[in-house]
């Protein structure tokens, strides 16, 4: 089974963090979302409280992928943590997957992921910052780095993320089942 962290912060958006939990888990991944605010209750950005599995003081297991959604303030939280930064490097470093979405994007390129790979954001959050191509794609695979537009694509990402843990035919199933016809 596929180990999956989703980290979320106060003021993250509420549809791309928890669309990719929702369809992971459809998936089949052992899936835990892990707040960096050094509490469990975690409030999104359109008012939408929920729980968290663990905090990061926590401690993680070896993950298969890691997941940054975007929303405001919520993806600044993720950027100024410094161990979230450090967990984040260990698993670029080790070749294991990294995705982000919307906003999320940025933290990423902060931490040099981003410099020579193409990638996406939400528009405008990648501007200044060291990116190799940006496109304008709904999800943009480069690597173990998945990077995603917004809201709007949460379900693709989500089926994306599916699909280089589990396969094709997983994220096919996964998206008939949710009558997805992308």
């Amino acid at each position: 089974m596929s180990k999956v962290y989703v980290f979320l912060a106060d003021g993250f958006e509420e549809v791309e963090g928890l669309t990719s939990v929702d369809l992971l888990r459809r998936a089949g991944a052992d899936l835990e979302t892990v707040s960096i605010m050094g509490r469990k209750d975690i409030q999104g950005a359109h008012g939408i409280k929920v729980e968290a599995d663990l905090v990061l003081e926590d401690g993680l297991e070896e993950a298969d992928l890691m997941i940054l959604p975007g929303g405001m303030p919520g993806t600044h939280h993720l950027r100024d943590h410094e161990e979230l930064a450090d967990i984040l490097k260990g698993q670029y470093e080790a070749g294991r997957m990294v995705a982000a979405i919307c906003a999320a994007p940025l933290v990423l390129a902060g931490l040099g992921f981003l410099k020579d790979r193409r990638a996406t954001s939400y528009p405008g959050c990648l501007e200044g910052l060291p990116v190799g191509e940006y496109l304008e794609e709904e999800v943009v695979v480069d690597g173990h780095i998945t990077t995603s537009r917004g809201v709007g694509t949460a379900i693709p990402f989500a089926l994306t993320l599916i699909s280089r843990l589990f396969g094709q035919d997983k994220a096919d199933a996964v998206a008939k089942s949710i009558i997805y016809k992308g």
